[in-house]
């Protein structure tokens, strides 16, 4: 049956620019019909210029709540009235919820990378990790494995206008959770060498191998790479990146960023309703 928007139906959406090519909405509304919710999810093309305009709008507008993608993400931190301990010590919102005219901001992306970790099939947790990157993705991931219970974190990244949001974030996740993170600078693949070789994953969080620049590879040489290593992009477009394809070939278990997008979202959809997303029907509609 079609869905009827009514007078009570409660609008969530999308925004960021571009969001033309967002598999949200169909993830979200497909959801909300499956679950019989009485919400619909929409995108907006809205970039930072227009970001204050937009929240205060949505948030007289009495909306339940809404995603946000690049390039809004950190703008976000400065507009939310509340955060949540993640999006504060990320400095990025790509979740908020509105309850009585309080707009709280939160960031699922972490989350969304260590459900797919689950879901491929394994478990970090008391072990170390080797990231790639201090951008938003590679931050989120950063986090929340910390407070998740992985082990040990060596953080490595090229020495950019990041690197001292980088250092800032390393010094407050050992002081606040029981991870011990270390900063590194790339390229230095005699540290990252031995840092891959004392780790049970290895995560890009960069943008190195996205499409349409698919020759990219941070790790140089595959003999880096051991049988028993885990590998894991958070790229999904191409689906295989040259380092998963590396990796592959070195008999890793790998896998990309695809479902860290759906888990990020099923948990944005937590947020909302407070029901669950049903994941696998959702998963083999728009993700197989």
């Amino acid at each position: 049956m079609e869905k009827q928007i009514t007078g009570h139906t409660r609008l969530t959406g999308l925004l960021g620019s571009p969001v033309a090519h967002s598999i949200s909405p169909m993830m979200h509304n497909e959801s909300f019909a499956q679950l019989g919710l009485d919400y619909v999810y929409l995108a907006f093309d809205v970039g930072c210029e227009d970001l204050i305009t937009a929240v205060e709008g949505l948030k007289v507008l009495n909306v339940r709540g809404f995603n946000l993608t690049m390039p809004d993400k950190n703008r976000m931190c400065e507009l939310a009235d509340r955060l949540s301990p993640a999006a504060e010590m990320i400095g990025a919102v790509n979740t908020v919820v509105h309850e009585d005219g309080v707009l709280t901001g939160h960031n699922t992306d972490g989350v969304g990378y260590m459900c797919a970790v689950r879901d491929a099939g394994h478990d970090i947790i008391g072990k170390k990790m080797t990231l790639l990157g201090a951008g938003g993705a590679a931050t989120a991931v950063c986090v929340q494995a910390a407070l998740d219970g992985v082990a040990q974190i060596d953080l490595f990244s090229i020495k950019d206008q990041f690197w001292p949001r980088a250092q800032n974030l390393v010094d407050k996740l050992n002081a606040q959770t029981s991870c011990q993170v270390s900063l590194y600078e790339l390229p230095d693949d005699r540290m990252l060498a031995k840092s891959i070789s004392e780790s049970g994953i290895l995560t890009n969080g960069t943008s190195v191998g996205m499409s349409p620049h698919v020759d990219g590879c941070i790790i140089s040489d595959s003999g880096m790479l051991r049988p028993d290593l885990i590998v894991s992009d958070v790229i999904y477009n191409p689906r295989e990146t040259r380092l998963l394809q590396m990796a592959r070939e070195r008999g890793c278990q790998v896998f990309n960023g695809l479902y860290m997008l759906l888990y990020q979202g099923a948990e944005a959809f937590r947020i909302w309703t407070g029901q669950d997303m049903p994941v696998s029907l959702i998963k083999e509609k728009y993700f197989s």
